[in-house]
């Protein structure tokens, strides 16, 4: 489920695209291809469009620094040189999803993409970060974001590893949307998951336990939710009894 970076593909296109139709791309002769830091032509040659560069030292683990050449552009200075209402490529992609929402007003197709990241609350994430500083659960909820805009003819299973994990509680409310709207369209999710706000929302629960690791490994309880928060033999079901108090607005 790892996207390359939080700039989907589609996205990254329709980018390149509006850069090549600049008069200073058109002048030089850059196609769309020119704006890609993945593709010699354009990227810096130094860190080859990384950003940052190895640094192998003696008897200890390799560390990074920013390259030198393009300050952690990516980019050689004749593809900066290129601008689309005064922003370079590079400028572009240390923009943030929520700052690009509106440096892209107007524009429908990028704003899809944009808008099914900010439905997942990734709004905060840069266009250009890579996929190695992303966590587990933002990786997930970025394709999650692409399954969203995709035209899907037969139903899908998706099978979900804490979803939830780095997610701000005031977004949780968002992933619980998506997930909804997935189940919806015919789709089935499948998620292991901790969080108590969102096991609350689930058709159907599988505690496993009755303790972790060696003490773990068999059914304990399984049913709706409200079953398992009845299990006198569930770690989990006090926990989830308490969630589903808060849903339901039970003082006790």
């Amino acid at each position: 489920l790892s996207p390359s970076s939080a700039a989907s593909d589609v996205y990254k296109r329709q980018v390149r695209r509006l850069f090549a139709e600049t008069p200073e791309a058109k002048a030089r002769g850059f196609s769309a291809s020119r704006f890609s830091f993945n593709l010699p032509a354009g990227r810096c040659p130094a860190c080859e469009g990384q950003g940052q560069i190895s640094i192998e030292l003696l008897f200890m683990p390799s560390a990074t620094a920013t390259c030198s050449v393009c300050a952690g552009r990516r980019y050689n200075p004749e593809t900066l040189e290129a601008k689309w209402n005064d922003l370079t490529i590079a400028d572009v992609l240390d923009l943030t999803v929520d700052d690009a929402t509106r440096v892209f007003d107007g524009y429908d197709g990028i704003q899809r993409s944009l808008s099914a990241l900010r439905s997942l609350g990734l709004g905060y994430l840069t266009l250009g970060q890579p996929a190695t500083e992303l966590s587990g659960g933002e990786c997930q909820r970025i394709k999650l974001a692409w399954e969203l805009q995709r035209v899907q003819r037969t139903a899908t299973l998706y099978l979900l590893d804490e979803p939830s994990t780095g997610l701000h509680p005031s977004d949780m409310d968002k992933l619980l949307i998506v997930l909804d709207e997935l189940v919806t369209r015919g789709h089935t999710v499948v998620m292991a998951e901790h969080t108590m706000r969102i096991v609350a929302e689930a058709d159907w629960v599988i505690d496993l336990g009755p303790g972790s690791g060696l003490k773990g490994g068999r059914i304990v309880s399984c049913g709706t939710p409200e079953t398992v928060s009845t299990s006198a033999e569930s770690l989990t079901a006090p926990w989830l009894s308490a969630q589903l108090k808060k849903r339901t607005g039970d003082p006790a």
